[in-house]
């Protein structure tokens, strides 16, 4: 099955301006964003106090009882996810065989807010006061293990760790698995430690946007660029085989993921040449496609002038000045870490399915980026494929080509 046509038949997604796909959707088109104040705990003794938060989300409404004292908050996120996007593609029990199933995640953190109130535990009362779900609870490969259990997928399954170039590099991986004969896997990644700990941890890297104004805190590609809003969420996707998808009776089928790239940075002070052009023309090269057949690029938008700079350098190397419509709807989010990228996927495939790039909110574009960029309000256009970049602290660049299902994919949907 190598080379076969992988296909998402399945959206699932808990975003900060969204319970669910439709919901994330409808606040994107229309620039409502979901940064705020911190709620999950206070934050006024810290330099950085936004966030975007998942809004609405009552776990005990969506998950059986048996799930929450095992589940830190973002994995509640992720199953939650994985059920609705299942539900979407139409897969029900027994429609495919579980060693054909798999899931493959991205995380960057794991359980942070369940970690936290354990080694609280252990440190006031005591050793027998600590969850014997922590073993797990906390772990990076958490959500995976948690998702294959309860949808009974026995199949290849794993967790990368890329920070925010994982969401990619997780539906990568699934590509993957899937040219190699499975026939359905689960994979993106929903991410988020808005807690104490994790927010500490987030303060050191250093990338923090430390404003209080919703609407000025994060700025990508704008002169007034002072770093990120964490957030936690993302979107976790079904993928298929597009014969296999054919044979259960997909209902649909939202695009395929036609080509993946991925390299390191150099070594500060090597002399070379950042990684990201390089990825970006690995991608274009695996899906077959050229420069000018791009229709949109979702970008990383870091949000650091220096790091914006590199980002706008390597689409202006390949596409040229103003070439390409650029776009980052996390503005209204934040940077989910490994749930970003796999939102942005999700993003751009529901912009092929309803013609139009959605914005890029409260930025004004610093005209020395040369960039296209999508602002106010959505831009229609045909989109056929598109472009999603996400890079991960420390060095990681990842890009992927999505693009618009085939006539023949379509047809076999609608039968």
């Amino acid at each position: 099955m190598t080379g076969a046509c992988v296909v998402v038949t399945g959206i699932g997604v808990t975003a900060p301006n969204g319970l669910g796909t439709e919901a994330f959707w409808d606040a994107t088109r229309a620039g409502r964003g979901g940064i705020g104040r911190v709620r999950r705990f206070d934050p006024q003794r810290y330099p950085a106090r936004l966030a975007g938060e998942v809004p609405g989300f009552v776990a005990e409404d969506l998950l059986p009882a048996r799930l929450l004292p095992q589940t830190d908050h973002m994995t509640r996120l992720a199953l939650v996810a994985a059920d609705w996007a299942l539900e979407d593609a139409g897969v029900r029990p027994g429609d495919v065989p579980e060693f054909d199933m798999g899931v493959t995640t991205a995380s960057s953190a794991g359980g942070f807010e369940f970690g936290q109130r354990e080694l609280q535990n252990l440190w006031s009362r005591g050793g027998r006061y600590v969850s014997a779900f922590q073993s797990f609870a906390w772990f990076y490969a958490v959500n995976t293990g948690q998702i294959s259990i309860r949808h009974g997928m026995r199949g290849p399954s794993g967790v990368v760790v890329s920070d925010q170039a994982g969401g990619l590099d997780a539906i990568a991986q699934a590509r993957r698995q899937i040219r190699k004969g499975s026939r359905l896997i689960v994979s993106g990644g929903v991410d988020g430690s808005i807690c104490p700990w994790g927010w500490v941890a987030q303060l050191a890297g250093g990338r923090l946007s430390l404003r209080d104004d919703p609407d000025r805190a994060y700025l990508p590609f704008d002169a007034e660029a002072c770093g990120h809003v964490a957030g936690e969420g993302g979107a976790l996707l079904v993928l298929e085989d597009a014969d296999a998808a054919r044979e259960r009776g997909a209902a649909k089928v939202y695009g395929e993921i036609a080509g993946y790239g991925a390299t390191f940075d150099p070594a500060p002070g090597s002399g070379r040449p950042p990684g990201l052009e390089r990825a970006i023309r690995l991608a274009l090269a695996d899906a077959g496609a050229d420069p000018d057949e791009v229709d949109v690029v979702f970008a990383d938008a870091a949000a650091v002038p220096e790091l914006d700079r590199i980002e706008a350098d390597a689409i202006n190397a390949v596409f040229g000045p103003g070439g390409v419509p650029v776009t980052a709807p996390k503005t209204m989010t934040g940077r989910l870490y490994s749930g970003a990228a796999s939102l942005d996927v999700a993003a751009a495939l529901l912009s092929i399915r309803d013609g139009l790039i959605p914005p890029t909110t409260n930025v004004s574009p610093a005209a020395e980026y040369e960039l296209d960029l999508v602002t106010d309000r959505p831009r229609a256009a045909e989109v056929r494929v598109a472009l999603v970049l996400a890079r991960g602290q420390g060095g990681f660049n990842s890009a992927a080509v999505v693009r618009a299902p085939s006539a023949a994919a379509r047809t076999a949907a609608a039968v």
